[in-house]
């Protein structure tokens, strides 16, 4: 049985390619280490990055993962402790297992689009 061959055209450089893993790199950080830190970081480097570039893509999708992330870690937790107050070990469970499962989902998201960048691609379909 033949097997299919995966080809890949590189349409980006080697620069844009760097630039766009940076800006893959920063969304990840955002995510675990240094939170609003990276994500300023991505702030300024989209007015930098021209625009259709694979670059500005990643940049701009890594603003979208943190900012969906946020909304739904805020969010979430908000309402967690507004209905089962802070002094509940049921608010704690509720808070600490989203954060162990769905935050973690949006680590995988953003460790995929790294993987993406580094191959110069976008993380959806073109």
């Amino acid at each position: 049985m033949p097997v299919a061959q995966n080809t890949v055209s590189h349409s980006a450089e080697k620069p844009e390619i760097k630039a766009a893993s940076r800006a893959a790199v920063a969304s990840l950080l955002n995510l675990t280490f240094l939170p609003g830190i990276a994500f300023i970081w991505l702030l300024l480097q989209l007015k930098k990055a021209r625009p259709g570039s694979i670059e500005h893509y990643h940049i701009r999708f890594g603003i979208r993962l943190n900012l969906i992330a946020a909304l739904v870690l805020f969010g979430f937790s908000g309402i967690m402790i507004l209905t089962g107050g802070f002094q509940s070990a049921w608010t704690w469970m509720y808070v600490i297992t989203y954060f162990t499962f769905v935050h973690t989902v949006f680590i995988l998201v953003a460790v995929w689009a790294l993987v993406r960048a580094w191959s110069g691609q976008k993380v959806g379909k073109r």
